[in-house]
């Protein structure tokens, strides 16, 4: 009972010899405050993983619509079409071949 009151008192830490309870006190204070600030960055840099894995995701989804719709682009009908737009055809005439003599 009577450690149980001293301790509700704080006596260990006005005595004369509570100078090496003060110092325990500060050292597991500042281990305490440097736990809680690592823990605090290991969870933003998390919440910054995630970030980037969620942009990474659309990135790569736009990357994908993008390649679709440039192969839909290349289509030789598609081609075809936009030239007959703006006037140039197929040609009528067959290609000719050109020999070169050595």
């Amino acid at each position: 009972m009577k450690y149980i009151l001293s301790l509700l008192n704080i006596d260990f830490l006005l005595k004369e010899d509570s100078m090496k309870n003060w110092r325990m006190i500060l050292f597991i204070s500042t281990l305490a405050m440097i736990s809680i600030a690592s823990g605090h960055s290991a969870d933003k840099k998390i919440y910054q993983i995630a970030n980037l894995n969620n942009e990474l995701k659309l990135v790569k989804s736009e990357f994908v619509e993008n390649k679709s719709e440039l192969m839909f682009l290349k289509l030789e009908t598609r081609v075809a079409k936009r030239l007959l737009e703006i006037g140039v055809g197929p040609s009528k005439e067959q290609p000719l071949k050109l020999k070169l003599r050595k």
